[in-house]
């Protein structure tokens, strides 16, 4: 086997996953993990893959950052004219998943997504830093464009016409919260014996953890 081979298949073991050891609300685990991810040094530990669906099931993804979460659910923001926009306006259910490599850990959530308030979309967006504000104005995300000069164009477009104002949001750059009904804790262990403990929530509201093989 080569030294590359040897590296993409290394063993894990930093760390064990029981029942014992996870707290009984999936949220608060959720907490606990991702303030050990901030605390390691990763690059960008907010970053998650969301799978969407077309209303027919073709499945797309892409890599996201997370800009909040609490009991209600797990918020991020998007242009609504997107590709991924689109795919929640027809089907609202989608799937979140978190890799933490450094901490050889994976958390997987899936749920309905809900559009937020538009004052709380207003409050995130007039906290983005002013190019991020004006860029959101200035690119038709997903469209086909001829060139990057266009992008830039419309940029400058946009600076010039909030020189002297605030950057309003756009009426369809919005916010969505995942609201969960399942998630799953992976925990990398040796000879792929991974652990992986999924909560249900049930129809009372309860959570019931499971075990699951890896």
């Amino acid at each position: 086997m080569s030294n590359s081979e040897d590296t993409l298949n290394k063993q894990f073991g930093l760390y064990e996953l029981k029942e014992e050891g996870v707290s009984p609300d999936p949220i608060e685990q959720f907490r606990l993990w991702y303030e050990e991810a901030l605390r390691a040094d990763l690059i960008h530990p907010n970053a998650f893959t969301l799978a969407t669906s077309t209303i027919d099931g073709k499945p797309s993804a892409r890599v996201l950052l997370l800009k909040g979460f609490d009991q209600a659910g797990f918020i991020f923001y998007s242009n609504s004219e997107s590709k991924k926009g689109d795919d929640l306006a027809n089907n609202p259910f989608a799937a979140l998943c978190f890799w933490w490599g450094r901490l050889e850990r994976q958390v997987r959530i899936e749920g309905k997504i809900h559009i937020v308030s538009d004052d709380e979309a207003d409050e995130y967006f007039s906290s983005r830093p002013r190019g991020s504000q004006i860029g959101a104005w200035a690119s038709h995300q997903s469209t086909v464009i001829p060139n990057r000069e266009i992008l830039e164009e419309r940029f400058n477009e946009f600076e010039h016409r909030y020189s002297d104002k605030s950057v309003p949001r756009p009426p369809y750059w919005n916010g969505y919260r995942l609201v969960p009904d399942t998630l799953e804790f992976w925990q990398g262990r040796d000879n792929r014996l991974h652990d992986r403990l999924r909560y249900k929530l049930l129809s009372g509201g309860q959570w019931l953890i499971e075990r699951l093989a890896p």
